[in-house]
């Protein structure tokens, strides 16, 4: 008989304040953005008032859903999100924007597959790695089957095409085999291979190759592929260490694109400075922690891996968000969780903190 506690309430306080701080900073980033598209500055705060309620809303349920229950559905929900992967590229479905096919139209709003794909896989990983625990220590029985159905589903993201969420992707895979005791050596080879991957991936797209340059050096082109970088970090010089003051960007009045969303860490440097940027930095650290020390108290194997799971995903995909915005990184397109203008992303984030909060509720 499992024994169910109050879940976990500084992971639950960490998601909370993140959510906060993005709810805030999506308004004071996209008011003027919001006045020049739709003559309204609050437009996409309604937008991220209806995503973050919706998202609210999945995170209370998915705490309250029973996990072993959960776990029927890790193949069917697995073989949904390939199909909308699958989906994304038909005509009359699939909806281009920015010149990638990542989305489906639902009437005026759409869905973005990858992000159905993230938790899916998770939650397949952790169903497999749990299933024979002992197997993962074999290449051919443990790990080559986890790997082939990481290549099924970074082949049809790189399709669309999306670099950033296959990577997210191919991180957490790696991060659950280390966790459930992977051979260093195996580790290593697939470390190598993935990156000689992520090489001809790039060789092979010349707007990634100019994206690499653009990174190495972002003033030898700072009207086009470097312009994104250039602004992101004339966001963050200025801020210093307090910021010029909430709402007193300038970097808003759309000079950076993506303010509202991909950049908006820049944002929230430039207003909040160096004291606000190190906040969101601590909280994302104190989320880690958290959901690894849930993982770690797990009380059955399935649960375990898909703490470490679900904390990884949302771990990663934020640092590699501020390590673009910040220069460290090249330009991928993937969002910050919990602070960027919501959607997708924002809600199957909280379904998967949700899920961890409901672990929390059963940790020894």
């Amino acid at each position: 008989m499992r024994k169910y506690h109050r879940p976990d309430l500084v992971l639950l306080g960490a998601i909370l304040a993140l959510l906060g701080i993005g709810f805030i900073m999506v308004y004071s980033s996209s008011a003027v953005r919001g006045f020049i598209q739709f003559d309204d500055p609050y437009h996409y705060l309604k937008m991220e008032m209806m995503w973050v309620t919706i998202g609210l809303v999945a995170l209370f349920l998915s705490m309250r859903v029973d996990l072993q229950w959960l776990r029927q559905f890790a193949k069917p929900a697995l073989f949904l999100a390939i199909a909308l992967l699958i989906a994304v590229k038909i005509p009359g479905i699939g909806r281009k924007v920015n010149g990638a096919d990542r989305w489906i139209g639902l009437g005026p709003m759409s869905i973005q597959p990858s992000e159905v794909i993230k938790l899916s896989m998770v939650l397949m990983m952790s169903h497999l790695l749990a299933l024979n625990p002992y197997k993962i220590k074999s290449f051919r029985k443990g790990v080559l089957p986890i790997l082939g159905l990481l290549g099924v589903i970074a082949g049809l993201i790189m399709l669309q095409p999306d670099l950033g969420t296959t990577l997210v992707i191919a991180a957490t895979t790696f991060f659950m085999l280390i966790a459930a005791g992977a051979r260093v050596s195996h580790i290593l080879a697939l470390a190598g291979t993935g990156l000689g991957l992520v090489v001809v991936a790039i060789a092979a797209a010349p707007y990634r190759m100019r994206r690499i340059f653009a990174f190495l050096d972002p003033w030898a082109d700072p009207l086009g592929n470097g312009y994104q970088t250039i602004q992101a970090l004339l966001a963050l010089g200025p801020g210093g260490l307090f910021g010029l003051g909430l709402g007193q960007s300038r970097q808003k009045f759309l000079y950076l694109p993506e303010n509202h969303t991909d950049f908006i860490f820049a944002m929230i440097g430039e207003e909040l400075g160096f004291i606000g940027a190190t906040l969101i930095i601590l909280l994302f650290f104190l989320f880690a922690w958290r959901g690894f020390r849930v993982a770690m108290r797990a009380p059955d194997a399935f649960t375990g891996f898909l703490a470490v799971g679900l904390t990884a995903m949302v771990s990663i995909q934020a640092m590699i968000n501020m390590g673009v915005v910040s220069g460290l990184l090249p330009v991928t397109g993937i969002t910050l969780p919990f602070i960027s203008y919501g959607g997708t992303s924002l809600v199957f984030t909280m379904v998967g903190v949700g899920v961890l909060l409901n672990i929390s509720k059963e940790v020894r």
